[in-house]
């Protein structure tokens, strides 16, 4: 059953095209890309778990070595273990390594983001059983982790010719996190296995925004009761806005009606309220991603929206 919607799926192809066809990407297109995405997944994967360090102060932390006064010696640790398990994620993509999914890579992962705050505990599997704080999931209980997760290393491998990379990665995330193999990082390690499977098949890093939190845990409450769907669309709207931001920096986004604008703005020149281009989007029914808290899309995504609607309708 496939769980991606073929109109996400049809846009994340129209926008992956072009950045292929314009590869090899200049190297400095490629070092200032890698260096935002990179800060950018560090700041709101941390925040997600309740790092209160800002993306600002992130920056100065792992590029300058800065001290925050008022923040956590913990919230410092875990940015440069982060931004270390990241460029280690980079260096496995970058080196061609298509091999490498195994639970080896996995507790290494969650090796690297948490060697300074848990060392005691990093790379190993929890030996008891836990809880998901504001989750009605029950994890299972920890003498099964072993078995289960061979079982995902199983099914990720069986998986990776028939399923779409989104929906491999998306489904990957909610059954590591579902799973729960480590006492902590492991929602920090499933957004970075997440990224490895969708950069092999030569995606840019998706970043799950802290502003999303709450929908991103609903989505995953949904996939908890089976409803796979909701969190692949979550997860592919993540993946659509990154690869905007490419096409962005390599000057493939220029026509005014191409321009990302707040649906405050869009609203006026268009049919619809502000209130109901927020339930497209939501729903993937059109291109828009957040900016911040702010919401945006482009009139050619109303367009294509309306044209769809008109043509299903004859």
């Amino acid at each position: 059953m496939p769980y991606l919607e073929k109109n996400i799926r049809k846009r994340l192809e129209s926008k992956l095209e072009p950045i292929n066809r314009s590869r090899p990407l200049s190297p400095a297109v490629v070092a200032k890309l890698r260096e935002r995405f990179a800060m950018e997944m560090t700041y709101n994967s941390n925040a997600i778990e309740g790092s209160r360090l800002s993306l600002k102060e992130t920056y100065f932390v792992i590029s300058q070595g800065i001290t925050i006064k008022g923040k956590s010696l913990k919230d410092h640790l875990e940015a440069k273990d982060h931004y270390d398990a990241l460029n280690y994620l980079y260096d496995l993509v970058e080196h061609g390594k298509k091999h490498t999914f195994s639970e080896v890579l996995i507790r290494s992962l969650q090796q690297l983001i948490v060697r300074e705050t848990e060392p005691s505990s990093a790379g190993a599997y929890r030996r008891g059983n836990v809880g998901i704080t504001g989750s009605t999931h029950k994890p299972p209980e920890a003498h099964n982790v072993p078995r289960l997760m061979r079982e995902l290393v199983e099914w990720v491998i069986d998986k990776t010719k028939n399923l779409h990379p989104v929906e491999l990665a998306a489904i990957t995330h909610h059954k590591l996190v579902s799973i729960h193999p480590f006492d902590d990082g492991n929602g920090r390690t499933a957004r970075l296995l997440m990224n490895l499977v969708l950069m092999q098949a030569g995606y840019p890093l998706a970043i799950i925004l802290k502003t999303d939190r709450k929908r991103y845990y609903d989505a995953l409450e949904r996939a908890d009761r089976g409803d796979y769907k909701s969190f692949v669309r979550f997860v592919a709207q993540a993946v659509e806005r990154s690869l905007t931001l490419y096409l962005e920096a390599i000057g493939q986004v220029r026509s005014k009606g191409n321009r990302y604008l707040p649906f405050s703005t869009i609203s006026p020149q268009t049919p619809y309220s502000g209130k109901y281009l927020n339930l497209l989007a939501r729903a993937g029914k059109i291109d828009a991603h957040k900016e911040g808290r702010i919401w945006v899309t482009t009139l050619d995504a109303i367009l294509n929206y309306r044209n769809e609607r008109e043509r299903k309708r004859k």
